[in-house]
C-alpha cells in the first residue's frame, strides 16, 4: 500500500517532480531512488506567510509498484424504447440527471431553449460586438447552461449534498484534465468546457436519449395537480408523467409560467452588486506579497468576507486572468458575470463584489407576490441599460471614485467587451445598497492592502447570483410539494449554487424518479 503524506513544499519544488522526490525522501529517510512514484492527491496554496507554500496530499509509491488506472464512464443501457422523462434545460443539473436516468435504465428527452456549444458561439458575438440579445441564446441559455460560457468553476462547499468526487470524475471520464481532481479549487475553462458538454450530449443521444434544441416549453400540461406533459413554442406537446424542471436562475418566463398557473413559487433572497475588475499584476503582489507572481505560481485569486450594516457583503465568483462578459437574457437590461480561460491567462483579476438581500427588500415589489425579488433584479438591470445609453455598455467608475461619489473623469478600457459608459454608480442602484457597497469597499482595502484603488474599475451590475425564486419540493420525494410528477431541481428552483452541486442535484432528482418507478 502507498504511503500518504501531507507536506508543505516551495512552489517550484512542488511543481518539479525530482526536487519533490527528493524533499518526500528526506522525510521517509530513504533513497529517492526507492521511490517508484508520487501521486499527488490534493493541491493546495498557502499565501498566508511571506514565503507562499505549497500544501500537497501525496501518495507515496515505496518500492511498490504503481499502476496507473483510467477513469471510465459507467455501464450505460440502451434505453431507446423504455420509460421517457422530460428534463427542461441542459445544463448541468439537466445534464447529469439525463446520464443518472440511462443508467437506472430510463430514456431522458432534454429539451433546451437554446442552441448546441457551437452555435451559442455566434449570439455570443452578437451580444459582444453588435449589442443584440438572443433571448433564447446567450451566456445564460443553451446547451451547457451558464457556467459553459462564463468560467467552468467547479468549487463547492455543497460537499453535503452529494458525491463531489463522483461528479468531478464524470467530467474526467468525458475528457476534463484530471488535475481538477486535485486541485482545492478545480476549473476547467470556458475554452475547454464547450468540448467536455458535446461529449455528454452525443453519449447521451448514443444510448437512446434525446436532447432537442431551440425548444422553448411554454406550458406545462397538468391533470388534477399531475403533469401529463409539456407544450413548446412550436405547439407540440411533448407527453411525459416525470418532469425534471432544470431550467437554471434566469429563466424568467418559467417562473412567470408557473406563477401564472397558480403553481406553487416563493421569493428567495438573493444577493447583489458590482463586478470588480484589477489588473492581475496588483492581486498578485497583494496575495503573493511579491513584485513578480514567477511562473510557479498560478495568477491569485482572493476571496473576502465583511459584515457591513448588518449584512455579508463578499466576493463572488471570482476570476484569477480573467474578463467580464455582458450576460443579459433579454433586450433591454445589463447585467455582468465573468470568466477565465483554462490557463487562466488574461491581463486582469475580476469578481463580483455582492451584498445578501432580504426578502424586506423587494417590499417595493410587493405586488408582484413570489415574482418581487424577480422584478427587483430586472429593476436594477434595466436601469443601468439606459443609464449606459440603452446598448450593451456597462455602467462603470474608479473604485475610489464610487466610495467618494465622484464621477469618473475617463474609465480605462477593461476586459468587457461591449465597453463602459462613466456612471456615478449610487444611480443604479437603492440608497442602502450604494452605502454598504460605499463603506464596504473601504472595509475591504484594510484587509487586503492595495486592493482599494481607483486602478480598479467598478461594473455594474452583478445580478445574476442565484435565482431570486424558490421552487418548492418535497424533502423526501424530491418533487413539487403540490403537483405530482414535477421535479424542481438546480440553481433555478433554488437547490444549487454552481456547476457541482446543480450536477448533483441533478442526479438526486433522476434517482428518486427512478425510487417512484420501481427501477431501483
Amino acid at each position: 500500500m502507498p504511503r500518504e503524506l501531507q507536506i508543505q513544499s516551495a512552489p517550484e519544488v512542488a511543481a518539479n517532480l525530482q526536487l519533490l522526490k527528493e524533499q518526500v525522501a528526506k522525510l521517509m529517510q530513504v533513497k529517492p531512488s526507492e521511490i517508484n512514484h508520487i501521486e499527488i492527491l490534493k493541491r493546495s496554496i498557502d499565501a498566508r506567510q511571506k514565503s507562499v507554500k505549497i500544501n500537497l496530499k501525496l501518495a507515496v509509491y515505496y518500492k511498490e509498484i504503481f499502476q496507473e488506472t483510467k477513469l471510465e464512464l459507467p455501464n450505460y443501457k440502451d434505453v431507446s424504447g423504455k420509460q421517457e422523462v422530460i428534463i427542461i434545460g441542459a445544463g448541468p443539473a439537466g445534464l447529469f440527471a439525463a446520464l443518472q436516468l440511462i443508467e437506472l435504465g430510463l430514456k431522458p428527452i432534454v429539451l433546451e431553449r437554446g442552441k448546441d456549444v457551437q452555435e451559442r458561439r455566434r449570439d455570443l458575438k452578437a451580444i459582444n460586438r453588435d449589442n443584440i440579445v438572443n433571448e433564447d441564446s446567450n451566456y445564460c441559455y443553451g446547451e451547457g447552461g451558464a457556467g459553459t460560457y462564463s468560467d467552468g468553476k467547479l468549487y463547492t462547499r455543497s460537499k453535503k449534498r452529494g458525491d463531489v468526487d463522483r461528479i468531478l470524475e464524470l467530467f474526467v471520464a468525458f475528457g476534463a484534465s484530471d488535475e481538477i481532481l486535485v486541485e482545492a479549487h478545480p476549473h476547467i475553462g470556458t475554452n475547454k468546457l464547450p468540448k467536455i458538454i458535446k461529449s455528454i450530449r452525443e453519449k447521451i443521444i448514443e444510448f437512446g436519449g434525446q436532447v432537442l434544441f431551440e425548444t422553448r416549453v411554454t406550458d406545462i400540461i397538468m391533470k388534477n395537480n399531475e403533469v401529463q406533459g409539456v407544450q413548446t413554442q412550436k405547439g407540440d406537446i411533448i407527453n411525459g408523467q416525470k418532469i425534471i424542471l432544470a431550467t437554471g436562475h434566469s429563466a424568467r418566463d418559467i417562473f412567470e409560467l408557473l406563477d401564472r398557473k397558480k403553481i406553487f413559487i416563493e421569493a428567495k433572497p438573493f444577493a447583489l452588486g458590482v463586478r470588480a475588475e484589477h489588473p492581475q499584476t496588483l492581486i498578485d503582489s497583494i496575495q503573493y506579497s511579491c513584485d513578480f507572481r514567477g511562473e510557479h505560481l498560478p495568477p491569485a485569486p482572493y476571496s473576502i468576507v465583511k459584515q457591513v450594516n448588518g449584512r455579508g457583503m463578499y466576493s463572488f465568483c471570482m476570476c484569477p486572468g480573467g474578463v467580464i462578459a455582458p450576460c443579459a437574457t433579454s433586450p433591454g437590461e445589463v447585467v455582468t458575470n465573468g470568466w477565465s480561460p483554462s490557463k487562466r491567462d488574461q491581463e486582469t483579476a475580476n469578481s463580483g463584489i455582492v451584498i445578501e438581500l432580504k426578502l424586506e427588500d423587494f417590499k417595493p415589489y410587493a405586488k408582484f407576490g413570489a415574482l418581487a425579488g424577480m422584478e427587483f433584479q430586472k429593476s436594477i438591470e434595466q436601469k443601468a441599460w439606459h443609464l449606459a445609453g440603452e446598448t450593451q455598455k456597462v455602467p462603470a467608475q474608479r473604485m475610489i471614485d464610487f466610495t467618494k461619489s465622484q464621477v469618473s473623469a475617463d474609465i480605462p478600457k477593461t476586459s468587457y467587451v461591449p465597453g463602459t459608459t462613466s456612471v456615478e454608480l449610487g444611480q443604479v442602484f437603492p440608497d442602502f445598497l450604494t452605502q454598504i457597497l460605499r463603506e464596504g469597499f473601504n472595509e475591504f482595502g484594510k484587509s487586503m492592502r492595495g486592493y482599494l484603488t481607483n486602478e480598479a474599475i467598478l461594473h455594474a451590475p452583478e445580478s445574476r447570483t442565484s435565482s431570486p425564486v424558490r421552487i418548492p419540493r418535497d424533502n423526501f420525494s424530491l418533487e413539487h410539494v403540490q403537483i405530482k410528477g414535477l421535479y424542481p431541481c438546480g440553481e433555478g428552483a433554488g437547490y444549487a449554487g454552481g456547476i457541482i452541486s446543480a450536477a448533483i442535484d441533478g442526479e438526486k432528482c433522476a434517482l428518486k424518479i427512478g425510487e417512484s418507478l420501481g427501477v431501483l
